[in-house]
């Protein structure tokens, strides 16, 4: 992989993770791509991207891998907000999350990811393993067949998860089937970029443009925008398989909310490679993930103290209110995007010097 193109999938884990925190502060960048109608589409995406092919052969060392990349990492922050949240729960009253048990802590996270309200973002890295284990073993399986076939394959699977969601009753597996289908399709759309796109085709021309825009004005025709009464429309909640009435929009919407952005890094990339705070967000979208709620929370109570505010007002909403957003909305995002990428460099650089 080239240095630039490696670059590039970083400032796209950059774009990513801002898109996620923007959209629990409900507000958008690119006002055609509603929050939530791709990003965790386009995470699925960048990681089919960074798939390497030796570890068809190579089975064990994947798997170890994944569980030193993201489950270890989980685990300990895992804990880390158990605390946090006990730690709450006395000084408020309000706990956040499930009850504490053995099967909150080591088999929800595999279930829905929300045993701890201020880190449930975090739902997307189990969800993450178990896609990208399933991913290698079918790419095992289907290693001897044509890049034809496995399109066909992948494709079927993304575009029959959100049908059999309201075919079949949601139990916690059945979810967790209709989340990795989902999701397997577009960590292959990344895979196939990678392997038969990139450098070889340009996909990034005028007409193309003009063609994502049409389809995405003619989509927008479904949108609902987070309307409690109208349904969430191009937007889509993944962790819950909630898809509203749409059938096949969720998965339209995340192909071309994908192509944008890799269009848009692909526009900006002179310009963003000289900045290096964005570089240091794409190099810690696990922290970023992992504390952003929190943070938020933190500045709400830091608002409240400074208001003569008692926190007991902050019970009454959910994890992702945040005071006065009319006012406050952009300082949260400024505040928290600086306060978790930096709390994830510092973590690195504590990590490296004690293994040093």
């Amino acid at each position: 992989m080239d240095k630039i193109f490696s670059d590039k999938i970083n400032i796209l884990k950059a774009l990513a993770i801002t898109l996620v925190v923007s959209g629990h502060l409900e507000f958008r960048f690119f006002d055609m791509f509603p929050p939530y109608s791709f990003q965790l589409a386009l995470f699925f995406f960048i990681s089919g991207m960074l798939f390497k092919d030796k570890y068809l052969d190579r089975v064990l060392e994947f798997i170890q891998r994944r569980v030193k990349s993201l489950l270890v990492l989980y685990f300990l922050y895992s804990a880390f907000y158990a605390a946090v949240t006990v730690v709450i729960f006395k000084l408020t009253g309000k706990f956040w999350g499930m009850e504490l048990s053995w099967k909150n802590f080591f088999i929800t996270p595999f279930l829905n990811g929300h045993q701890f309200d201020l880190a449930c973002p975090m739902w997307f890295v189990t969800q993450l393993f178990m896609t990208m284990i399933t991913f290698l073993f079918l790419q095992r399986m289907f290693r001897e067949r044509s890049e034809k076939f496995r399109f066909i394959i992948y494709t079927i699977m993304g575009f029959s998860a959100i049908p059999l969601s309201k075919i079949f009753e949601l139990t916690p597996v059945f979810l967790i089937i209709v989340r990795t289908m989902f999701s397997l399709f577009f960590v292959y759309l990344g895979h196939f970029y990678t392997r038969n796109i990139h450098g070889k085709h340009n996909i990034f021309t005028p007409q193309i443009l003009g063609a994502i825009i049409c389809i995405q004005a003619v989509l927008w025709h479904f949108n609902r925008d987070f309307d409690p009464v109208h349904g969430i429309g191009l937007s889509y909640v993944l962790v819950w398989a909630r898809f509203d009435s749409q059938i096949i929009v969720p998965v339209l919407t995340s192909i071309t909310g994908i192509w944008f952005s890799l269009f848009f890094i692909n526009v900006t990339y002179d310009y963003l490679k000289n900045i290096k705070f964005i570089k240091l967000i794409g190099e810690n979208t696990y922290h970023i993930m992992a504390n952003h709620l929190f943070v938020m929370y933190i500045i709400t109570a830091v608002i409240f103290k400074i208001n003569g505010i008692p926190m007991s007002e902050r019970n009454l909403h959910n994890i992702y209110w945040i005071f006065n957003p009319v006012q406050n909305t952009y300082l949260y995002f400024v505040l928290t995007m600086l306060i978790t990428t930096y709390t994830g460099a510092g973590l690195k650089y504590i990590k490296s010097r004690i293994l040093r």
